[in-house]
């Protein structure tokens, strides 16, 4: 992957797009994306460079198996299929593709597509790359035909669809503060230079749900404008001290297990004759389990929150919506 490799860290990022999944079978090979992630595609394409779009994917439960890359012993990177038990290998899944505009007249090939560690390679010319961006922009279907200009090796074909698929957000999983399921509910990683720690164990914030009150039409704005204040919130609750020794001896909660701050954001709307105002009620929840905790945790709580919430700050989302918290005690090594 030295196409993508950042020389000076010694690694590569690929921004994955919500929903996209991408299927291989026998001589063709689809990457279907999402219709509802259209703006996630258009800011994939702003950012890459002329001859280069790399798209990661999701993994795909429809297919029957998928690539997986591995190191070996001698720190080589090998590449295998990882099938279903007692499934026929029909379908297989990737991690991600990555279309290359630099191929040349003079290589006798009119596309060529391989596969790269977990991921899908696709060599194209110049002028077809430029044709993928105008379709990636106008959200239309893109067909490339690889194989050989002379037409003397078996072609194999890569279509790009776009596709009304349902979101599949955080499928299986549940709050940590009541046990409601978390199916559909968007999420976003939260990436923090340090952790607080105390007594030999540490508090993290990893992990931030989303559920939009208004229409959904507006979840990618919310999210957006949301960036500073969960930031805020994730360190307002990893600084308030919850590594007590009789808060973890508690059943409520243990040492490796987790802890989630819910919040309730919700606008009311009040008007007389021709004025109006606009005000923010406020409400949080924190449990593990599934179970809220006690009370006495709940009052300490609130020293650390409440300013955050009501601080008045410009980073208070102006959208109604609820939001959780997942924090992680571990110890600290």
């Amino acid at each position: 992957m030295n196409l993508l490799a950042d020389l000076r860290n010694y690694q590569y990022s690929l921004s994955v797009v919500e929903g996209l999944r991408i299927h291989m079978e026998v001589g063709h090979s689809y990457i279907d994306i999402p219709k509802h992630s259209f703006s996630q595609v258009q800011k994939v394409v702003n950012a890459s460079n002329e001859h280069v779009i790399s798209i990661g994917a999701r993994f795909s439960a429809e297919a029957d198996s998928h690539l997986v890359c591995y190191q070996g012993d001698e720190g080589n990177y090998q590449t295998q299929a990882s099938s279903k038990p007692g499934k026929t290998r029909t379908v297989t899944g990737a991690s991600f593709v990555v279309f290359n505009g630099a191929l040349k007249a003079s290589s006798g090939f009119i596309a060529k597509s391989s596969i790269v560690e977990d991921g899908l390679m696709v060599q194209i010319p110049p002028d077809t790359m430029e044709a993928l961006r105008g379709a990636l922009r106008e959200q239309t279907d893109f067909h490339i035909p690889c194989g050989r200009s002379d037409g003397g090796e078996l072609r194999e074909n890569v279509s790009v669809r776009w596709v009304d698929l349902s979101p599949a957000f955080n499928t299986g999983r549940t709050s940590g503060v009541d046990g409601s399921p978390l199916d559909g509910v968007r999420s976003v990683r939260v990436q923090q230079d340090t952790a607080f720690e105390s007594d030999g164990r540490s508090i993290r914030c990893t992990e931030v749900f989303y559920r939009p009150r208004g229409p959904a039409r507006g979840a990618d704005a919310a999210l957006s404008a949301c960036s500073a204040f969960q930031k805020e919130m994730a360190l307002a609750a990893e600084v308030e001290d919850f590594l007590s020794e009789d808060f973890l001896s508690e059943d409520f909660l243990s040492v490796e297990d987790f802890l989630s701050v819910e919040d309730f954001l919700s606008e009311d709307f009040l008007s007389e004759d021709f004025l109006s105002e606009d005000f923010l009620s406020v409400e949080y929840q924190a449990g593990s389990g599934g179970r809220l905790l006690p009370q006495r945790y709940m009052n300490e709580l609130d020293g650390a929150l409440i300013p955050v919430i009501h601080g008045g700050g410009a980073s208070v989302p102006q959208t109604a919506m609820d939001m959780e918290f997942l924090l992680y005690i571990t110890h600290a090594i």
